[in-house]
């Protein structure tokens, strides 16, 4: 699809791997509508809005229409974070969590797709940590797995006229992120197993987003963007001859 003069939306936009999707959306020639509590400096229009409020998405979604144009282009951005143990956890937390990383996905694409009269393409963020196992992190990954299957069954129902994907980024610096700095050499043994030998940064995601948006040909897909870091296995054999 092409981007130029094209209206687009982000749900989280105001800060981390919205906020780099937003700039390079207007930097492609795209018209931007950020959707999130804060206001975004880089968008063409800012909604605060709660995306797990039905009401206050769909009436998001309409303002961007009228006040920009047809909507084509939409990236269900918005997640927030938790680290518990499942015996721990409260069901507060888990319910929290899946309010912003499912439901409001959900409700966004309903939305968005809704809008689409004459089709689109639909980008969800979703993450390494809803195929890969770590403890304190059930809430999370469980949610994030989720997501990525409404989005593969999301395809299949909004096909031909609307692409539905997700990108799922691994450790990236954005603050979200930026809590695993008050654990103890965490970032640096995250950044040293990837393939890449960094951590991601917003502009990393961003691009493989706006990569699915202009695809015509793919749907259904969960792109992971991650500098390698699901490649590393904690028995690669190779590390017993490398120490």
């Amino acid at each position: 699809m092409e981007l130029r003069d094209r209206v687009a939306v982000v749900t989280g936009g105001a800060s981390g791997i919205g906020a780099a999707t937003v700039s390079l959306l207007r930097a492609m020639g795209s018209t931007v509508a950020c959707v999130d509590l804060q206001p975004s400096p880089e968008a063409d229009l800012t909604i605060e809005a709660d995306v797990g409020d039905e009401e206050q998405m769909i009436e998001a979604v309409h303002r961007v229409q009228e006040e920009l144009g047809l909507l084509k282009l939409a990236v269900l951005n918005a997640g927030v974070g938790s680290f518990s143990p499942i015996r721990s956890m409260s069901l507060d937390e888990w319910d929290r969590v899946h309010r912003v990383n499912v439901r409001a996905a959900l409700i966004g694409l309903r939305a968005c797709a809704e809008a689409m009269t004459d089709g689109g393409a639909i980008v969800a963020v979703s993450s390494i940590s809803g195929f890969t196992v770590e403890r304190g992190l059930a809430a999370y990954s469980t949610s994030k797995a989720a997501l990525s299957q409404l989005v593969r069954v999301a395809a299949r129902e909004l096909g031909p006229r609307i692409t539905v994907n997700a990108v799922a980024p691994g450790t990236t610096e954005t603050p979200l992120f930026s809590v695993t700095a008050e654990l103890p050499g965490y970032q640096q043994r995250a950044a040293a197993r990837t393939a890449l030998g960094r951590l991601g940064r917003p502009i990393d995601i961003a691009a493989a987003v706006v990569s699915l948006l202009s695809l015509d040909w793919v749907t259904g897909q969960v792109l992971v963007a991650d500098g390698g870091l699901s490649l590393y296995s904690p028995i690669d054999p190779m590390e017993a001859l490398e120490r």
